[in-house]
């Protein structure tokens, strides 16, 4: 396991240094700024760096070690995603503009820094959320550490490109529609998409749809953000521990309902029925299924673009927006009335419809995307319309989960043959987190994907 003092380390490895005295709080808060700053003009991963303010946590941190303090993550550099408040700084969420500065931590960065965290900055995302790649005109493009003429998904990619380059060994993002799972799928991370309501966010993001999970290169470490992040002690790191027992897993390659051509690219349909072969190695029953998404994407689209529309109206300067935030931004007024009623009322029914499959099975395993990173640049250009129907043909397996509020957690499943990640999602039913852990966390001794890494090219 590389020191403390190298990229690629893990959260556990820190703070077990951290505790030996092998490094001091501050030591690697500077290593990991450091980091941060050499890889700016390349991977683009930072909206804002804390130097001034991160350093000064560090050096408290220090001293709340020297005083006795031994809070779980106690000295250990995270980063945040630029959706999520910290007092002082802006929450611009991917636009341009001059936003105010948060008058108060959101909760789950109040939890961090109880929990000693120092974060050295947040992170990119496109406008709003929307886009299954990290690009905007306030920030230019964020690119993928693997390769940087891809990009690392979205719309958590900045997060995740932080991640993946070794700058930090976790980071929180945010999922609505996938945006947790798919940039880790493409920068080979573990991505936990949580059960609606496990992280506390203050208030309801994008009418249900949105939850805060973190993304690290092992289980134990995305386990650990989660535990304090969530507040539950050490029970998601219990579970990356305990042997998850012989459970029947079900394989669906089943494109949900979208509405537009899509098409699984064999290169990850063999990863995923790899991951497969995988788990019935481990003793586990694996069977075909087909869930019954019926029509759920007619419920997906209300809740999101409402949420558009929702953010869209604290944007200082909305004519600055990009052409397709400002037509989604209006297509949600117009579907912000009986159309989300309906939609939010739904809800009980697929869970009962689509749930059903949880009667045979224990886990679902899906692709995670249906292609493996696209290029950078490869949504320029492109009308709403245009756009919608590329990140769809790109992304269309993790959303109903959103609409349903139930957790999934991204694997790694390998590498394309030119060296881009892929990804499946292993997805349960409500609150069945410690059992998707623990599945991954087996998965992860026999699959060994921490010891991929990129090579630095900044």
């Amino acid at each position: 396991m590389p020191s403390a003092t190298t990229e690629f380390t893990t959260l556990a490895a820190q703070a077990a240094a951290l505790e030996s005295g092998e490094v001091t709080a501050v030591e690697l808060t500077e290593l990991a700024l450091k980091r941060a700053h050499a890889s700016q003009p390349v991977l683009n991963a930072f909206r804002v760096l804390r130097d001034e303010a991160a350093l000064a946590e560090a050096a408290a941190a220090d001293q709340r070690r020297a005083d006795g303090d031994r809070a779980p993550l106690l000295g250990v550099p995270v980063a945040i995603k630029d959706d999520v408040d910290i007092v002082g700084l802006p929450t611009a969420f991917g636009c341009p503009g001059e936003f105010p500065a948060a008058t108060a931590d959101a909760p789950a960065v109040a939890k961090l820094k109880q929990a000693g965290a120092v974060i050295i900055g947040k992170t990119n995302t496109p406008e709003l959320g929307q886009w299954p790649f990290t690009e905007g005109t306030a920030f230019g493009a964020t690119r993928n550490p693997w390769q940087p003429a891809h990009t690392p998904g979205g719309s958590s990619g900045g997060s995740a490109a932080a991640v993946a380059a070794g700058i930090v060994a976790a980071a929180l993002g945010s999922d609505g529609a996938g945006s947790v799972r798919i940039p880790a799928a493409w920068t080979g991370l573990v991505g936990i998409k949580t059960q609606r309501g496990r992280i506390p966010t203050g208030s309801e993001l994008f009418h249900g749809l949105t939850v805060l999970g973190p993304l690290a290169r092992t289980v134990a470490d995305a386990a650990a953000l989660l535990d304090v992040t969530a507040g539950t002690g050490t029970s998601f790191q219990t579970a990356a521990q305990r042997e998850p027992g012989r459970l029947r897993i079900g394989l669906s390659t089943r494109i949900p309902f979208t509405a537009t051509k899509t098409r699984l690219d064999p290169v990850v349909e063999s990863a995923v029925r790899q991951t497969a072969e995988t788990l019935a190695g481990l003793g586990h029953e694996i069977v075909p299924v087909e869930p019954g998404y019926g029509l759920i994407g007619l419920t997906f689209l209300p809740r999101s673009l409402t949420g558009v529309r929702d953010w869209a109206r604290r944007v200082p300067e909305p004519s600055a927006l990009d052409p397709r935030t400002r037509s989604n931004a209006q297509q949600g007024g117009l579907l912000a009335g009986p159309a989300l009623k309906l939609a939010r009322a739904l809800e009980p029914v697929l869970r009962r419809r689509i749930g059903g499959v949880f009667g045979d099975i224990d886990v679902l395993l899906t692709p995670t995307t249906a292609t493996p990173p696209p290029a950078i640049g490869s949504f320029d250009g492109l009308s709403g319309w245009q756009t919608d129907q590329s990140m769809i043909a790109a992304c269309p397996y993790a959303w109903p989960w959103n609409v349903l509020g139930w957790p999934g957690v991204n694997v790694p499943a390998g590498l394309t043959a030119d060296g881009l990640p892929l990804g499946a999602q292993l997805l349960g039913p409500s609150h069945s987190e410690e059992r998707l852990i623990s599945v991954a966390a087996q998965l992860e001794e026999v699959q060994r994907w921490p010891d991929r890494r990129p090579e630095p090219g900044w």
